[in-house]
């Protein structure tokens, strides 16, 4: 389901370039399997602060196999990131590859009607030095941070923008003009950074990261449950639904807005299994009343998405065609779920002609 208000501003692109400018010095991979793996990316979910919405990355199987599986069809795209990750890892000695695990907070405030801004925090641990990362992070920043104590750790604080002007000036012909100028343009505000422990280090917004080396509040983080309820996935995640989402969506049928206005909680996980990408979904209402009236509204939406796009010769609609038909709903007294699986063959259709 998507929400549109939900919109990742520029914070977002701050934070990914702080992460692709400190995950470096790694050492060697892990031969874990992906159980242990999610183990560990659960235990970092545990480390965040109270937030809106939670989500766990097994990084090592995102590089290893689910990136070459999705882009088996468009070898060009995966060379195009697997570039753009050796570019990096040759101007700052990072190759973020060699992380084992990820756990991203995220949370809501409504700035505007209808508009949304996300507040991340980001944790992530490997066979790395923190130091080794805050050291590099210092570097990339050249200088120009500042340094503050809460819950007996030290957070260093670094302007975004001034982390956007480092990758453009040591980028040079190499990268996108365009990208480097919307960066170094839009980032604004600063992004904290800390180590939780040797290996372990948290950044992103800086009221985010004091709250979470500071002291937590009594009540326990209410989707680490949900979280856990995910068997092993590339990707796990939960999250709260703000109030009013269907003021979000271009709605005219007003029952289908009660249904998306019940849910209150959305968590599930996505996956490559055999030749196979899996996604699974499960919304949670207040009552199992309301759940069983999503189930017949999402039932219904299948039979018309079926009907319009049934009898289309075009090889992307009958994509979209088997998905609607493969997509399993059921429900269990006030939870929804889906779970659709999509067949190594659908997947290079819809990636072929990616750029």
């Amino acid at each position: 389901m998507y929400f549109e208000g939900l919109k990742m501003k520029t914070r977002i692109i701050a934070f990914s370039c702080l992460f692709a400018l400190v995950l470096n010095f790694a050492g060697s991979a892990i031969a874990d399997g992906p159980t242990k793996r999610k183990a560990r990316a659960g235990q970092l979910a545990t480390l965040l602060p109270p937030v809106d919405g939670i989500a766990t990355l097994d990084v090592k199987r995102l590089f290893s196999t689910a990136l070459p599986k999705v882009l088996s069809s468009n070898r060009a795209m995966l060379d195009k990131i697997t570039d753009k990750i050796e570019q990096v890892k040759a101007r700052t000695g990072i190759d973020i590859r060699q992380f084992d695990s990820l756990a991203i907070g995220a949370t809501a405030k409504q700035i505007g009607p209808k508009k949304y801004d996300l507040d991340h925090v980001v944790i992530a641990r490997g066979q790395v030095s923190s130091g080794s990362i805050i050291g590099a992070a210092k570097l990339a920043a050249n200088g120009k941070y500042r340094e503050e104590k809460t819950g007996g750790k030290t957070i260093y604080i670094i302007s975004a923008k001034d982390i956007a002007d480092q990758v453009k000036a040591g980028a040079g012909k190499a990268a996108s003009p365009d990208l480097a100028d919307k960066m170094t343009g839009h980032l604004a505000g600063e992004v904290a950074l800390t180590a939780l422990d040797a290996n372990t280090i948290a950044f992103g917004n800086v009221d985010l990261v004091r709250q979470t080396v500071g002291p937590r509040p009594a009540v326990p983080n209410d989707l680490l449950p949900l979280l856990a309820k995910k068997e092993a996935s590339v990707i796990s995640f939960a999250g709260k639904v703000p109030n009013g989402m269907s003021e979000f969506l271009p709605l005219e049928n007003d029952q289908l807005g009660k249904d998306i206005d019940s849910i209150r909680y959305v968590y599930g996980g996505m996956d490559i299994v055999g030749e196979a990408a899996t996604l699974s979904i499960t919304a949670r209402t207040l009552q199992n009343q309301q759940a069983a009236s999503l189930l017949e509204t999402l039932e219904g939406l299948q039979l018309l998405g079926k009907a319009l796009l049934g009898g289309n010769k075009n090889a992307d609609k009958q994509v979209f065609t088997r998905m609607i038909e493969n997509a399993k709903f059921s429900s269990a007294g006030n939870e929804v779920m889906l779970r659709l699986q999509v067949p190594q063959s659908d997947i290079d259709i819809l990636v072929a002609g990616l750029k």
